[in-house]
């Protein structure tokens, strides 16, 4: 492949894992970053000149070694995502230790073809672990822009700490993702962790917008079809704030429902018709297939997201699928979420998680846990509150409520998970957590009816959601109006929840050492407005060897 440079830049030093790094890296990248133009989506006419990139370019999965690279190419102007049409065409990557790519140090050429969508992976090996590559792609006489990755630490590294990203929930309709902009803007994250719903399924204003569709989705009709699905990735993969996180750090993805479709179980969804929408089986397949193709994800198995990662002694990260395997969800009354022949995870899944746990040697055990595994419940409620948390969460409207949509459908699995980290005495498990719109910092009791005088088994961090209704939005009340109300009764009915914000959007920043784990959480002061600021909000850590949640009362 012919190297086709830019305009040379300075090299930048080689990054070390200091606080003068982090400084230094955050101050450059927020500046750039905060200071690029917020608009929706590239123009209609961006691909009048092509080749060209016009959906950025992403890595994930990082391992010790190597890296997954991807990017769409879009060949010719007609060659629109979902098309099925355009040449095949060759695409050139290149991997370097410096911006200017004066040293390159790994570069091949992949295919890019209609049948693929014209999107390309790289999975690219023999790096440095713990080190920070400058990568870009080329097709024809165009360059990709140039963007920045990390790989792994290797596997035996006394590694000082981590920080990750987390965010779930992005209602492309419903507003900006202001969120990752901020992320981005930090220069400081080893990777980022998608928990789910990064892609929303339903047609235009049929979901959470509080009647004001911000931005259209595309296609405008709810996806059931693979050209349908490639063309919702490929709409967000136009917004700038997500190809600028894209851009600074590998991502770590899981999905959840609305990759496919609301409420997805392994035989269909809360959101599908069978027959009217196609069947389960065929739509599942092209939502699957499209989101492979578009996500920088591994797949460890064919047609799911459960896999590992690791990042020396510090951590390793379970990540889980929890729609291909799960029962279809129940309602509360008649003891079926009891049921021991119902699960969340497959019997495969629940085995290779157990078998992870045990046989780790890291200091933490994460989890990449799409839905809430803390036991939720909740008796009475305000009647106004009620009714909208009901539709939220997917609760009776009486009673004791349960979302059986969570672990809370699916007790028996989280008994036995639960039972086998006591048994083995397995301690430092954080479950991190994102599909319910809310932020919470839980303990996750063995006994929730009888905590705190029982034991935690382990802890959660939940993080909100990046545009997608919670409670304020849905009662069109202004922002904390329903949180002043709503959490002391839900902390009252569940005393292992140590704090829950029900009304905001945001994201969170883990940072991990060998001494905690702690979750900074962070709120975005309008989701409508594309240049939405951040701020700080509260953060909680778990101390080694406790398994409890604590207040801290400073970010990282």
């Amino acid at each position: 492949m012919t190297s086709r440079h830019r305009s040379p830049e300075p090299s930048p030093a080689a990054p070390t894992r200091t606080p003068s790094r982090r400084t230094v890296v955050k101050a450059a990248a927020a500046g750039a970053v905060l200071a690029a133009p917020l608009a929706a989506a590239l123009p209609a006419g961006a691909a009048d000149t092509a080749p060209a990139f016009l959906h950025g370019v992403a890595s994930g999965d990082p391992l010790p070694d190597g890296v997954l690279l991807w990017t769409r190419v879009t060949p010719v102007p007609e060659a629109v995502p979902g098309s099925g049409i355009g040449p095949d065409t060759e695409v050139g990557w290149a991997v370097a230790t410096d911006k200017a790519f004066a040293n390159v140090v790994a570069k091949g050429s992949v295919t890019a073809t209609a049948a693929a969508d014209h999107t390309v992976k790289a999975d690219v090996r023999g790096l440095a672990p713990a080190t920070t590559y400058w990568y870009r792609f080329t097709a024809g006489p165009t360059d990709s822009p140039a963007a920045r990755t990390r790989t792994a630490p290797a596997a035996d590294a006394a590694v000082p700490g981590l920080r990750f990203g987390v965010v779930s929930c992005a209602n492309w309709e419903a507003g900006y993702f202001s969120s990752y902009r901020h992320l981005a803007a930090r220069g400081d994250l080893d990777a980022w962790l998608h928990l789910g719903d990064y892609i929303y399924e339903y047609g235009t204003g049929q979901y959470g917008t509080r009647d004001t569709v911000v931005r259209p989705h595309a296609p405008a009709n709810e996806i059931t079809t693979l050209a349908d699905y490639r063309i919702r990735h490929a709409r967000y993969k136009t917004d700038p704030d997500l190809q600028a996180l894209h851009a600074v750090a590998p991502v770590v993805a899981i999905w959840d429902d609305h990759e496919f479709a609301n409420d997805t179980w392994s035989g269909g969804a809360e959101n599908h018709t069978e027959g009217a929408e196609g069947s389960w089986t065929d739509r599942q397949a092209a939502a699957k297939r499209a989101y492979f193709e578009w996500m920088p994800v591994r797949p460890a198995l064919a047609g799911t997201t459960y896999r590992r990662l690791r990042f020396g002694k510090l951590l390793d990260l379970s990540l889980l699928d929890l729609r291909s395997f799960r029962s279809q969800q129940v309602k509360v009354g008649n003891g079926s979420v009891d049921d021991p022949e119902r699960t969340i995870t497959g019997r495969a899944q629940l085995d290779w998680l157990k078998a992870g746990l045990k046989a780790s040697d890291t200091a933490w055990r994460l989890v990449g846990n799409s839905v809430m595994i803390s036991p939720f419940a909740i008796g009475a409620l305000p009647a106004e509150l009620l009714r909208p948390l009901a539709e939220l969460l997917g609760l009776p409207k009486g009673g004791l409520a349960l979302n059986t949509d969570q672990w809370d459908g699916y007790t028996d699995d989280r008994r036995e998970l639960l039972a086998h980290l006591k048994a083995n005495a397995i301690r430092n498990t954080v479950f991190l957590t994102g599909d319910i719109h809310m932020a919470w910092a839980n303990d996750v009791p063995y006994h929730a009816g009888t905590y705190p005088l029982s034991a935690s088994a382990a802890t959660e961090f939940v993080v909100t959601s990046v545009t997608s209704d919670n409670l304020d939005d849905t009662l069109k009340v202004p922002e904390g109006t329903v949180a002043a109300v709503a959490e002391p009764v839900i902390r009252a009915a569940n005393r292992h929840v140590h704090w829950v914000d029900t009304d905001r959007h945001g994201y969170g920043v883990l940072d991990i050492t060998a001494e905690r784990a702690q979750m900074d959480y962070y709120v975005v002061s309008d989701r409508t407005d594309p240049r939405a600021t951040s701020a700080w909000a509260r953060s909680y850590r778990t101390r080694s060897g406790t398994q409890r949640v604590e207040r801290t009362y400073s970010p990282v």
